[in-house]
């Protein structure tokens, strides 16, 4: 993972944008880590549906099961 300074980032911004790879880039000030910047992946809609068939719900999904009395 590649770490610059806000100062650099600033400069360089559409530049760094072209060419951020999957692990991003950590923009520091003063020599801490203040944000991360990572590409958008469209791999996650891919995982829609994909536990289709493997969950089952047993019960209620709504409802804690647990009774319970707002009077005490």
């Amino acid at each position: 993972m590649k770490t610059m300074g806000a100062a650099k980032f600033k400069e360089q911004c559409l530049s760094v944008l072209d060419r951020v790879d999957p692990d991003g880039v950590v923009i520091t000030k003063h020599g801490k880590p203040v944000a991360k910047l990572i590409p958008i992946s469209t791999d996650g809609a891919a995982l829609i549906g994909a536990l289709k068939g493997k969950l089952h719900i047993r019960s209620d999904i709504l409802t804690t099961n647990l009774d319970w009395d707002a009077q005490s």
